[in-house]
């Protein structure tokens, strides 16, 4: 078997996902794992399938033709095959503060600093009640590296929340 990572976007209409997964079935593949989201009237996703290594090629051929089709452009890259090296624990990250620019950028830094992976990030932002201006609100999962201290990335991240003025919590998923 073949490991596709494909990458997916396109202007939102009803049928994109049904669309993506004839092409990965008429092809004898199956659909392994996704994440698909809906931004700024664009529909996003990212899959990934696994392929009979002998309809890979023609699975391949015929991923230009779904933009045709349906509008949906899709990006296969080969998958890794296998995990990274981080195989610490798993931990919880949520955020919430007034929108600010960097903030993104301030805790990735930090994370990276001690080791750590994101798994998955979502972010949003909404209104603060009572007219207080724009929040910013993420959830992170957050993997630990083979003998990274959970207590590094804490303090990291607690300096990080007090110059951000956020609250910020994290939580062991074991």
């Amino acid at each position: 078997m073949t490991t596709y990572v494909l990458t997916a976007i396109g202007d939102d209409r009803p049928g994109l996902v049904a669309a993506l997964a004839a092409a990965v079935d008429e092809h004898g593949g199956s659909w392994v794992d996704s994440q698909l989201a809906l931004l700024a009237g664009k529909f996003a996703g990212i899959v990934q399938v696994e392929l009979p290594d002998e309809h890979a090629p023609s699975f391949l051929e015929a991923l230009p033709t779904l933009s045709e089709q349906v509008g949906l452009d899709v990006v296969a890259s080969a998958g890794a095959g296998g995990d990274d090296e981080a195989t610490g624990r798993s931990l919880q990250l949520h955020l919430l503060g007034q929108d600010r620019t960097g903030m993104v950028r301030e805790v990735t830094t930090a994370l990276t600093s001690q080791g750590a992976t994101i798994d998955g990030l979502r972010s949003w932002t909404r209104e603060a009640p009572e007219g207080g201006g724009m929040l910013f609100e993420a959830e992170a999962e957050v993997r630990l590296a083979g003998g990274a201290d959970e207590d590094g990335i804490r303090d990291a991240l607690e300096q990080i929340a007090a110059e951000l003025m956020v609250d910020l919590e994290l939580d062991s998923l074991e």
